[in-house]
């Protein structure tokens, strides 16, 4: 298929230019703004996938150890009849289990090594058709966890850092205190050590205690189990869910999802997410720009050959079109390669991050801070086009100027001297 002139010298030009001083200078430019295109978008795609992989690990990693609606008493104390309102929650369509608990903050320790941690006092058999964690765990340490055994499961970190081992004998000092004659004095249990887990979540790893719903109870002195945990079909429909819960249900009890449970975490990821868009769009589009410049040299390095075609008949519009065409295809190379190498790079992070980390003798993401360890990446099609879409706007926007003082060059002025 024949294409119109105007694309073929379009191409031409962008082809063209590497002979001499002065066109190979220009090519340089032309080559340095197509580089900086692709190092920007290359650069946006990974950063947001892996920002998206981030998010996406910490939540799959959360909701294995935590349920998707927890459903507490409004006054604050145990549920008066918990099977009664596990049952009403359950008529939900999006409820598939449900299981009691009995969650408060203790001091854990051993020795003279005591740590702050939130105990949950969980039923084993019914808290594994709820979490992961404990689906994972159903038959083999939870089974343990028996009424009256005063066992306790604790997290990998946690027993790492208050120096316990499995058979070793756990303190846990409950809030509050125990009046007598002498004073307030402190209520504390001493548990076994009846095995520990590992969920990957370095909050949860060093600060979560599992014990026996009754046994929980009676540590705390409540009467029951003060909240209700409900799997719902979709965990990604548990904010509605919940407010249908909690109109349901009434004003008696409390409704609270999992994206509230932890909303401050996952509001400054998004705004995270934002921001850094935003300044990597802005390396996109100084890199864009740069397409300016070089197609003003390029104009001033051609005007001959436009006074040329104008006198050969071509029109102001067809001259504009050249110069779109040259720039327009320096965006277009440029946002397919950086498109390309970012996808590259952000499929196969898991395996080139760690081998910067071997080559440096350094750690990326320690655990303790950045709660995994390793490098997560998600690319993700809704932030992929767009910033290829952004990219190339930019890329034809920078284009328009140069092209439009190209289509204004005197033919007669322009050959004057030539």
């Amino acid at each position: 298929m024949q294409l119109p002139f105007e694309w073929q010298i379009g191409w031409r030009y962008t082809r063209a230019g590497r002979s001499g001083r002065r066109n190979g200078f220009i090519s340089f430019i032309s080559g340095v703004s197509v580089l900086g295109i692709a190092l920007g978008v290359a650069a946006l795609i990974i950063v947001l996938s892996v920002m998206n992989g981030f998010q996406k690990e910490v939540r799959d990693r959360m909701l294995s150890v935590i349920s998707h609606v927890e459903i507490f008493d409004a006054r604050g104390g145990p549920l008066t009849d918990w099977r009664a309102t596990a049952a009403a929650a359950a008529r939900h369509p999006q409820v598939v289990a449900a299981a009691p608990f009995v969650a408060a903050q203790a001091l854990v320790g051993r020795g003279d090594e005591l740590r702050g941690a939130i105990v949950r006092g969980i039923d084993p058999d019914a808290e594994a058709r709820v979490t992961d964690l404990a689906r994972q765990l159903q038959g083999g340490v939870l089974s343990r966890l028996e009424p009256g055994a005063w066992n306790l499961v604790l997290g990998a970190e946690l027993a790492r850092l208050i120096g316990a081992r499995v058979g070793d004998k756990v303190t846990v000092v409950a809030p509050g205190g125990q009046v007598t004659p002498a004073g307030v004095v402190p209520r504390l249990k001493q548990f076994t050590l009846a095995g520990t887990f590992e969920a990957g979540h370095y909050d949860y790893d060093s600060g979560l205690v599992l014990m026996h719903v009754d046994d929980a109870a009676r540590l705390f002195r409540v009467e029951g189990p003060t909240g209700v945990q409900l799997r719902l079909a979709d965990v990604h429909a548990a904010r509605v869910a919940a407010g249908e819960l909690a109109a349901a249900l009434g004003p008696e009890v409390l409704v609270r999802d999992w994206t509230r449970t932890n909303r401050n975490w996952f509001d400054a990821v998004q705004v995270e997410k934002r921001l850094m868009a935003i300044i990597l769009t802005l390396i996109v589009a100084v890199a864009a720009f740069n397409l300016v410049s070089t197609l003003v040299m390029t104009v001033t390095d051609k005007r001959a050959d436009i006074a040329i075609l104008r006198t050969l008949g071509a029109s102001p519009r067809s001259i504009m079109a050249i110069f779109v065409v040259q720039g327009a295809t320096a965006g277009v190379i440029g946002t397919l390669a950086g498109v390309g190498l970012g996808l590259l790079v952000a499929f196969n992070v898991d395996v080139i991050v760690p081998a910067i980390e071997r080559l440096l003798g350094v750690a990326f993401l320690p655990g303790s801070i950045y709660l995994i360890s390793r490098m997560p990446s998600e690319p993700l099609a809704s932030d992929i086009v767009p910033i290829a879409v952004v990219s190339l706007l930019l890329a034809f926007v920078a284009t328009l100027y140069p092209s439009w003082r190209a289509s204004r060059v005197d033919p007669a002025e322009a050959l004057r001297h030539e």
